[in-house]
């Protein structure tokens, strides 16, 4: 079936991460926001209110059911994804879902072979890889100018408050983990797309500051690649005041330092003539960063990511980020976790 000039789209969830969705959603060409639901229904209403959102419900079921809707963005706490998702997807509905795609790989699993068997489409938000800095260094990994790669890191050591956490932040039912699943995972997203999936994750985690919540405030890990190259991960929500995200990849011919989405190091053993622009170039701040409030984000990345997905189901353009790629950061995540726990190095699933 041929979609509409406009899809109409749907908010499961009415959190603040809701609120970029739906600013998104009306920012982007070709969407229009159709309706919200969630659980409390004041602040459901006062969602659809502020966008102009024609619909609103407490029945998650009622607006999957509404054929002006074609896409519905998920946006309950992390844990809280599959089940929403899967009523969207088995009444027809692409499914946009905040990250991580849910807590665990079982649970990611379940949730891509429904949408598989459905034949929609899932797109994970991971508004880092649309990033001009990101897209840079993506685009010179691809034409093999680092050679080998020898070391591959992400460093996400940021700070939240004690008053951030609260409800369902840092608990392991709902937010699956702490500093690593919630905060570092766009770096480590970031980090498995540019260097791919490490054989080996040898991890530990610990509470340092924030010691009422059930998750870690702090992770490090050391990984190792399937052709030999090492990396490193540090992450934490506990170390004032909070620094740009780090992505280092270093090769044999070359290497990129990513703070953010701003390139501070662009060295290269064979110089290109476009070289010296991307080292002058500004910094694509429009994204903004959570370094220290995961309010001071803007709404433009999901603004990309919604109009690549608009993009994709009415043009056929590819997807910036399907569900399997974003399989691999709760993976990779999960690993650390695993062997923080067994003291053990573990494999990604």
């Amino acid at each position: 079936m041929t979609p509409p000039d406009t899809l109409g789209f749907g908010l499961i969830g009415s959190g603040m991460i809701a609120d970029y969705h739906a600013r998104a959603i009306n920012d982007a060409d070709g969407a229009r926001l159709v309706g919200v639901t969630g659980r409390n229904s004041a602040t459901v209403r006062a969602l659809a209110e502020k966008h102009g959102a024609p619909f609103h419900t407490t029945d998650i079921a009622a607006l999957c059911a509404r054929g002006d809707i074609h896409v519905v963005c998920i946006t309950t706490p992390s844990g809280a994804h599959l089940e929403p998702a899967l009523t969207a997807i088995a009444a027809g509905k692409h499914v946009v879902i905040e990250k991580p795609l849910e807590i665990t790989v079982e649970r990611v699993d379940t949730l891509l072979a429904a949408a598989a068997k459905a034949r929609v489409v899932v797109a994970p938000i991971f508004q880092a890889r649309f990033g001009v800095g990101a897209q840079r260094l993506k685009a010179a990994l691809d034409a093999g100018r680092f050679g080998r790669l020898v070391l591959a890191s992400a460093y996400v050591k940021w700070f939240r408050t004690r008053e951030y956490y609260h409800g369902w932040k840092g608990t392991l039912a709902l937010d699956g983990g702490g500093a690593t699943m919630n905060q570092a995972i766009h770096g480590l997203d970031l980090l498995q797309w540019f260097a791919g999936m490490p054989a080996e994750v040898c991890g530990h985690t610990t509470r340092r500051v924030h010691n009422g919540i059930e998750s870690e405030d702090t992770a490090a890990a050391v990984l190792r690649y399937p052709d030999g190259a090492l990396g490193t991960i540090e992450a934490t929500t506990a170390a004032f005041p909070g620094w740009s995200r780090r992505i280092e990849l270093c090769g044999e011919n070359g290497s990129v330092l990513l703070e953010d989405d701003t390139i501070t190091r662009w060295d290269f053993r064979a110089s290109r003539p476009e070289d010296e622009a991307i080292r002058r170039a500004a910094a694509d701040t429009a994204m903004g960063s959570g370094a220290s409030d995961p309010k001071a984000i803007s709404h433009q990345g999901h603004l990309r990511q919604i109009q690549d997905l608009v993009n994709h189901l009415r043009d056929g353009t590819p997807l910036g980020i399907n569900g399997s790629d974003a399989r691999n950061a709760v993976s990779l995540v999960c690993a650390l976790y695993e062997s923080a726990r067994t003291g053990r190095p573990a494999r990604p699933a």
